[in-house]
């Protein structure tokens, strides 16, 4: 479900705020969506390895977690139309500082031959994630 909304800013430009929603990722499990397009950037809310079917964890470790984010990120990149080239940034949190490099392996493979500007922090998680991902997408 996607809702449009028009807002203007000092009788400049409009400002145009949609809304984006997927059932191909997880719901929102608090008062925010899932990502919010504003003109031609698109912020998207951290996403954690939460299967869409079940809303659960998905099974395994750092790795595992990590793909699954990256494929709940992907779903809420698509039903913007955007993709992982319109990714400009990201900021990465895993609960442990020693997966680090396992969860690089993985978040690498998602992005070609320019990967977003990121930060990378250890961090308490939702539900004992070992991860969670959030982004912003820009079009042309």
């Amino acid at each position: 479900t996607t809702e449009i909304y028009t807002l203007s800013l000092h009788d400049a430009l409009p400002i145009y705020k949609r809304v984006i929603a997927t059932d191909e990722a997880p719901k929102a499990i608090g008062p925010y969506s899932q990502a919010i397009e504003i003109n031609n950037s698109l912020y998207l809310a951290g996403q954690i390895g939460l299967d869409p079917s079940t809303g659960q964890l998905v099974d395994g470790g750092i790795e595992e977690q990590t793909d699954r984010v990256m494929k709940n990120l992907e779903a809420v990149l698509n039903a913007a139309g955007y993709g992982f080239d319109n990714v400009v940034q990201t900021q990465v949190f895993v609960s442990d500082l020693n997966n680090y490099k396992a969860m690089n392996n993985v978040y690498a493979k998602y992005f070609s031959d320019a990967p977003p500007a990121r930060a990378a922090v250890q961090a308490v998680l939702p539900r004992g994630a070992l991860v969670e991902i959030m982004m912003v997408a820009e079009k042309d």
